[in-house]
Parts: structure tokens; C-alpha cells; sequence
């Protein structure tokens, strides 16, 4: 069979394709994905320095649940001296695995300081905020907790002889702790685990052109479908552990942002940084995982231009960078449109994808009603819930989601 391909196609020149050839190359030799964009290596659980500082922001991260039910997170970090905190020996020796748990225990710190008490407090001290941000640097990311240090880097296996599964995955940090905060971000590295045949698919449909076979392309096309079936099941357990009740009012409350939050207008300022002016940063999203862009990229999903597509394409300043500039690629790669086009089979797996996208998308949506709307009116004994209707990323998250939703099935062929 011929593969006829529009014009659009065939401006993506030979020099795009060797650019995706040379980047996947490039980024398989930095370490790659291990489970599509989970570490090669499960992230370090400590530090493997013998250094005071280290041992110092260990110890308050893994104290974290005490300190925040005893409102003691704030007097703890006041009384450090400036340099208590320090990174500088990872920093130094560029030590991987170490300077991303620090990243992730830094953030969690600093996030139960700013919103441990009953208001927010806007301003963090030099000893906290001078390390946090030069981990981030280091990292590529912004000085906020983000998905990556949420989810990503933040598991273990239970048992390391088995394989990643709701049953044998455990988290490294947690703000106040507890079954249902374990599992909202255990069912989200999970996710990513089963997402990781989509992922390998999505990679090499951006290297699909007319040469290839018709056989070739739905084999790849099942795989996402088979993937995406995985992480809708995952997904679809959210309720069984993670009540809606303490997921609104004990869970939620730590990974807001400071941009477009009404709970912080004034923004964060970090002490000894940034000219000590005030710094405006989306909080922690699952808006932040590199998996559906990536599906919309290699299965050239468009979104309209406005807003909320400026604030998806924002997310991704949140994102590990080589998540980034592999999902940039599939988007500059991807032809899958023009190839499928004239295949009834393919035409109709390739809307088999799409469905189950917007099934995940969907569910989303029902869960924001759920977790969200709906706690709203319930007063809250700890914390607080947040704001009713902007996302913790900082968006009017019920239109986003319906929007997105919508413009996935739309695009079915």
C-alpha cells in the first residue's frame, strides 16, 4: 500500500528527521527512561555523601508529618543558619542521583513552611530558599515542587526483586502522610510505568515515513492503545484508597503554586535571591507529566490557541529538560495524520488512540468534580482545600479539562 502524504508532510525535512534520530541517540546514552518517563535507576531513597547539610534535610524531610501536626516547620527552619542547608558538595561533584533527592526533599520543606499554618507565608529564609534554588538551576526547573519531584523521583519498590505495581511501590517524601496521600501519588507512578509502551510507540511513529508498512505503523498504534487501556485501569482505582475528603483538605493544601493563586497574590519571595523581589511559579500538576503531550505530539492532537494552550505549553518549563526537547521533537517529527489517512484500518486504530485519551481526559474531569467541587463546601480542621475554582497549577482547571476532552475527540478521523 501507498502512503500518500500531504504537502505539510513533506516539509518536514530529512534534516528534522536525523535531528529526532541523533536527539533519541543522544538522550538514550544520558540514561534514557527506564519505565517511559520514570529514572532509568529508581530515584535514591539517601544520600550517599557523608555531609552535615545532607543529613540535616533528610532528617526534616522525613520529620515532616510530625512538624506540620505539631506546627513546628516553621520555628525548625527559622532557627538555621545560612549555611545548615548547604549543597554545595553535590553541587561540586555533580552528583545525579543525590542532587535530584535534594531537589525533592528541598521542595517538600519549603512547600509544608509556606503553607503549613493556617495562612500561607510569602517570604522563605536565605538558609532554605539560597539551596532550593540552586538545585533547581541544576535541575533545569524552576524553585517549586513540580510533578517530577512529586512523582518521578519520589518512589521506591517494596520488594526490589518485583515489578512497579500499586502493591510495591512506596513514596520517599510526604507532607502529612497517610494511605490516601501514599496512593494519589502512587497511582501516578504507576501511571507513568504503564505508560511506558506508549511512550516507546510514540517515539517511533515520529520516525514513521512513507516507506513504511501499513503492518508496521498499526502495530505501533495498538501499542498505544494497549498502554493507554493500562493507565485508564490504573487510574480508574484512584477512589479505592485516596478519599476525596482528605485528598481536598490534606493532601491538596501542600502543592499549590504561587502564580494566579489567590491564597498568595504577592507572590514568594526567597530570601537572598532573585534581588529578593517576589517570584510567581505554578504549582505541582499532573499537567506537568510529559505523557499526553507526548501523545498529542506524535499523534499530531492540536489544541486551539489560546489561554489554556499557552498554560499547557507553559507546563512544560516545569518538566525534566530532556522530557521537554523529546516532546518538542515528536511535535517537529510526527507525519502520523498523512500517513494513516488512506488506510481504513489505520484510520480506525488511530481513533481507537484517540479514545482512549479522551476516556483519560474524561476521567480527569470527573475526578476534579469529585475531589474538588464538591469538597469545596466542607470546612476544613487543617489547612486549607484552596481555591474552588483555580487548579493547583493555577488554572480554571473544570474548563481546561472539558476543553481538552472535547478537542480530543474532535479530531477523530
Amino acid at each position: 500500500m501507498i502512503f500518500l502524504q500531504a504537502r505539510s508532510e513533506k516539509n518536514k525535512s530529512k534534516f528534522k528527521k536525523n535531528r529526532y534520530t541523533d536527539l533519541v541517540n543522544n538522550f538514550l546514552k544520558l540514561g534514557g527512561f527506564m519505565k517511559g518517563f520514570l529514572p532509568k535507576n529508581a530515584p535514591a531513597k539517601s544520600y550517599s555523601v557523608d555531609s552535615n547539610s545532607c543529613a540535616r534535610i533528610e532528617d526534616i524531610c522525613n520529620n515532616l508529618p510530625k512538624l506540620l501536626l505539631t506546627g513546628k516547620v516553621q520555628s525548625t527552619i527559622d532557627k538555621l543558619s545560612k549555611k545548615d542547608l548547604s549543597i554545595k558538595q553535590l553541587l561540586v561533584n555533580q552528583m545525579g542521583q543525590d542532587l535530584k533527592l535534594a531537589m525533592s526533599q528541598l521542595s517538600f520543606i519549603a512547600h509544608a513552611y509556606i503553607w503549613g499554618d493556617t495562612k500561607p507565608h510569602g517570604k522563605l529564609p536565605e538558609s532554605l530558599a539560597k539551596p532550593w534554588v540552586e538545585v533547581a538551576n541544576n535541575q533545569g526547573r524552576p524553585p517549586i515542587l513540580s510533578y517530577a519531584s512529586y512523582c518521578l523521583d519520589n518512589w521506591f519498590l517494596i520488594n526490589k526483586d518485583e515489578a512497579i505495581s500499586l502493591e510495591n511501590v512506596g513514596l520517599i517524601n510526604n507532607f502529612l502522610g497517610g494511605v490516601d496521600e501514599d496512593w494519589f501519588v502512587t497511582i501516578h507512578v504507576c501511571i507513568e510505568n504503564a505508560a511506558s509502551g506508549a511512550i516507546d510507540a510514540c517515539q517511533k511513529i515520529a520516525q514513521c515515513d512513507g516507506a513504511s508498512s501499513e503492518k508496521e505503523i498499526l502495530n505501533l498504534l495498538n501499542e498505544i492503545v494497549e498502554s493507554m487501556k493500562k493507565v485508564n485501569s490504573i487510574f480508574a482505582r484512584m477512589p479505592e484508597k485516596c478519599d476525596p475528603y482528605i485528598y481536598y483538605h490534606r493532601v491538596r493544601p501542600f502543592i499549590f503554586g504561587t502564580k494566579d493563586n489567590p491564597d498568595l497574590k504577592k507572590g514568594l519571595i526567597y530570601e537572598g535571591q532573585f534581588e529578593n523581589k517576589p517570584q510567581f511559579f505554578r504549582g505541582e500538576t499532573g499537567a506537568q507529566s510529559s505523557i499526553i503531550p507526548s501523545l498529542d505530539g506524535a499523534l499530531q492532537i492540536s489544541h486551539t490557541k489560546d489561554h489554556l494552550r499557552h498554560y499547557l505549553n507553559e507546563m512544560r518549563d516545569y518538566m525534566p529538560p530532556k522530557h521537554r526537547k523529546f516532546i518538542s521533537t515528536l511535535e517537529d517529527s510526527s507525519m502520523i495524520k498523512g500517513l494513516i489517512k488512506d488506510s481504513r484500518k489505520l484510520t480506525s486504530r488511530y481513533n481507537d488512540c484517540l479514545e482512549e485519551i479522551r476516556a483519560f481526559r474524561a476521567m480527569h474531569l470527573e475526578y476534579a468534580g469529585t475531589y474538588i467541587h464538591k469538597q469545596s463546601q466542607i470546612k476544613n480542621p487543617f489547612g486549607r482545600g484552596g481555591s474552588t475554582i483555580t487548579g493547583t497549577g493555577g488554572t480554571p482547571f473544570m474548563t481546561y479539562l472539558k476543553k481538552h476532552r472535547d478537542e480530543t475527540e474532535q479530531q477523530k478521523k
